[in-house]
């Protein structure tokens, strides 16, 4: 007895663990918190629960696994530069920041090194990626000190567009963004700069007059979209995307040579293949499987996964390096892609061609019966891939339709890879990650750059084989780096938010539908709710809206996790040709194995690979945001012949501003204003996803299939406008109002201007802003 009373004497009290937080804001988590209080395990799950208390009091914020102080300034943030103080020197504050509920924005000094970097310089009216850094004590007034990472905004006096010419020589600018549209600017013949039809033009902003059109002068010329297949320049020069290398990057790519085999082992007579896509011009990983011959392993089998050594060719510091984490990763359009590097790297040197020999960094993996990798083993080697495969090639030959080429590979090559594949899948179906089943569309051209059609490629074990081997390495490079004790760049995906799940949990109580979130938040529960609405109506609906409820992954050196895949550690090590941070990775453990030249340095410490993982987290983002509005340009473009034609489609999104409608046919989105559903006013309900009439009951609900006819494409910004076609259904008892202009329970009201379901015919309005599903990439 006297040992549980000491030990809950020991305890420490809420006071105590908040200060603890205050004095270590970089540090502070469950395992710190245990270490410096003395807690035993058993006093851990004591110590989570209140750690989850005090976050959902708002006391703390949990970032994964690390907690801090709530409304302090996490390790590095965006931010605004919005004046200079009377000494000279820049301020800034955070760019999302809302006074009303955090209180005053604290002050940021921007610090200035003696030789700043390139993009690095900051001026007034500038938004920077900072990394915050100690409370800055030398100057009254200024709570943090920061350091510039990167530039991502300068001040914008400069607008993107398509000029078009009229016949009286003067022009318009047609804006790209969707939230201009409509917004056109005036441009006066002497202010063209001898731009042409069709070119896409950075316009300067003039002094508007009281009168008429606000008007523009042509700044720059960036290229003519005569053609749809130049769309996807809309979407580089609207993000500042990099397309050209530098000439010094250019030399450097040249210069190089190809891979010998001093210094590495020789699996040149190991018979890996590549599976890719039917269209990939790279090829970075190889795979290779094998019974395991060991007795103490029976059943179990060896999977090899071989990765293009950027890292020899891609040196620390180098020109090339510089340029590579500038761009952060490859971006993908329909028309083409823009490199993370030159293709004399990515497209030949480091391209696993079948038949010619190509430096890997390669993992050996041992596979239990049970499907669990028992252990592995890194090796830098020199390979021979013995064949180039597709997906649907590799499939067919298994399913008993092989060609020419699988034939001869079929029983000593694929055979063993599904039958490892097999075993790694119970593990994996055991570990029970997250499962939504949001089938993504792919956009096929014409050779012209038009659209053909859209088309939802089949989702086949071939895909999943190549998927749950790519994981696996990327655990085991994870856990050699961390068992090595060096920094690396982990790919992480925190777990939902507590005003998320809560959100969750009310919606899923409009479906009668339990949810108990109890202890540790695990995938599981997740899938619990996917499987109870599995083959029925809600199922679209459902899947929607708990992929909303979930984080966005993304790159950190700090290890939070990954949520989704139900990993512990987990690093991106397997596309070192189209991600920086898998380059990263593949120079950590080059210095952490001893496997020779293109180490990480040993200086690199975690505050710089904070900035890093920043940088192309920001990066990544920014490829996501323009490959989806090119292909909103392309389906627009490909819609805009359509006009008055009617469509099947689901609601992909509600807001008080109207409802969002995904099409069947081409997954296109568009909108259907809240003022074109009826003469009533229409309440929006944030817990059913829905809009619902104050006086019929009308409901529109994500998730519902509706009919619509297209009344706009505005495909130059990508956007499009329907009208509703389909009645609304019942709202649930409780969800009728009286029909009143204030706000009820449902919130915020807005009136219509025809009868439910219809809309008249009549002027086009402007389409709104199409929302957008997130993108499954970042796995």
């Amino acid at each position: 007895m006297k040992n549980k009373r000491d030990a809950a004497a020991a305890f420490p009290d809420r006071e105590s663990i908040v200060a603890f937080i205050k004095a270590h804001p970089t540090e502070a988590g469950t395992r710190e918190l245990a270490r410096h209080f003395g807690l035993k395990n058993e006093s851990r799950a004591a110590l989570r629960r209140i750690l989850g208390e005090l976050a959902e009091e708002g006391v703390v914020a949990k970032r994964g696994r690390r907690v801090r102080e709530a409304k302090s300034l996490p390790p590095t943030l965006v931010a605004d530069v919005t004046k200079r103080d009377s000494d000279g020197e820049l301020i800034a504050t955070p760019a999302e920041w809302l006074e009303e509920v955090d209180g005053p924005a604290p002050v940021i000094r921007i610090h200035v090194p003696r030789r700043p970097q390139p993009g690095t310089v900051a001026g007034v009216g500038d938004r920077a990626l900072l990394r915050i850094e100690k409370p800055d004590s030398k100057h009254e007034g200024a709570a943090y000190r920061g350091r510039v990472i990167k530039l991502l905004d300068k001040t914008q006096h400069r607008v993107l567009g398509i000029f078009r010419k009229l016949p009286n020589g003067t022009g318009r600018m047609i804006p790209i963004d969707k939230k201009q549209v409509g917004r056109e600017l005036a441009i006066a013949e002497a202010d063209a700069n001898g731009a042409q039809d069709g070119d896409l033009v950075s316009v300067e902003l003039m002094r508007s007059r009281g009168y008429g059109l606000p008007s523009g002068r042509v700044k720059e010329r960036l290229g003519s979209l005569a053609t749809e297949k130049a769309i996807s320049l809309i979407a580089i020069h609207a993000h500042d995307i990099p397309q050209t290398f530098p000439p010094d990057v250019v030399r450097e790519s040249e210069s190089a040579r190809p891979a010998v085999l001093q210094g590495r082992e020789d699996w040149r007579d190991v018979p890996l293949v590549t599976i890719d896509p039917p269209d990939a011009k790279d090829h970075d990983d190889a795979v290779h499987a094998e019974p395991d011959g060991d007795p103490g392993n029976k059943g179990g089998y060896i999977v090899n996964v071989a990765i293009a050594d950027v890292a020899f060719y891609v040196r620390p510091g180098s020109a090339l390096d510089r340029e590579a984490l500038n761009r952060g990763n490859s971006v993908y359009f329909p028309d083409r892609v823009v490199p993370m590097l030159p293709e004399r790297i990515s497209n030949d040197l480091c391209s696993l061609k079948s038949g010619e020999p190509r430096g890997a960094l390669a993992v050996r993996m041992v596979i239990g019966s049970d499907g669990r990798k028992r252990s592995h083993t890194f090796h830098r080697v020199l390979m021979r891939s013995a064949a180039k495969l597709n997906y649907a090639q590799a499939q067919a030959a298994i399913d008993g339709r092989p060609d020419d080429t699988t034939g001869p590979l079929l029983d000593p090559i694929l055979k063993p890879l599904y039958d490892a594949y097999a075993l790694v899948k119970r593990a994996r179906d055991e570990r029970d990650p997250l499962d939504l089943d949001l089938p993504e569309r792919k956009i096929l051209l014409k050779p012209d750059g038009t659209v053909d059609r859209v088309v939802t490629p089949e989702r086949l074990d071939a895909h999943r084989l190549i998927e749950e081997f790519m994981i696996l390495a990327n655990v085991a490079a994870a856990e050699t780096l961390e068992k090595k004790t060096l920094p690396l760049i982990y790919r992480v995906h925190d777990e939902p938010t507590v005003e998320k799940v809560h959100n969750l949990r009310e919606f899923l109580k409009t479906l009668d539908m339990p949810f108990s979130a109890t202890g540790a938040l695990r995938p599981a529960v997740f899938n619990h709710i996917l499987a109870q609405v599995k083959g029925r109506d809600a199922e679209t609906l459902v899947n929607e809206v708990v992929l909303r409820s979930q984080a966005q992954a993304e790159y950190a050196a700090e290890n939070y996790g990954h949520f989704g895949l139900n990993l512990r550690r987990y690093a991106h090590f397997t596309s070192p040709i189209r991600r920086y941070a898998d380059l990263i990775v593949h120079r950590a453990l080059i210095l952490a194995l001893g496997l020779g030249e293109g180490a990480l340095p040993d200086t690199e410490s975690f505050e710089t690979l904070s900035e890093v993982a920043a940088a192309i987290s920001l990066t990544e983002r920014r490829a996501m945001k323009a490959e989806r509005e090119t292909a909103d340009r392309l389906i627009a473009h490909f819609l805009a012949d359509r006009i008055g034609a009617t469509f099947t489609g689901r609601i992909s999104g509600v807001t008080r501003a109207g409802l969002f409608v995904k099409l069947n046919e081409t997954g296109a989105d568009g909108l259907i204003p809240v003022r074109t559903l009826g003469t009533e006013y229409y309440n929006y309900d944030e817990t059913r996803h829905a809009l619902i009439g104050s006086r019929s009951g009308a409901m529109h609900r994500l998730g519902d299939v509706v009919e619509v006819r297209l009344v706009e494409a505005a495909p130059v910004a990508g956007a499009l406008r329907f009208e509703l076609l389909s009645e609304g259904s019942p709202a649930p008892r409780g969800g009728r109002k009286h029909d009143d202009r204030s706000k009820g329970k449902f919130g915020q009201q807005t009136k219509g201007k025809a009868r439910p379901g219809r809309t008249p015919k009549g002027k086009a309005k402007k389409p709104g802003k199409a929302k957008s599903r997130k993108s499954k990439k970042g796995r």
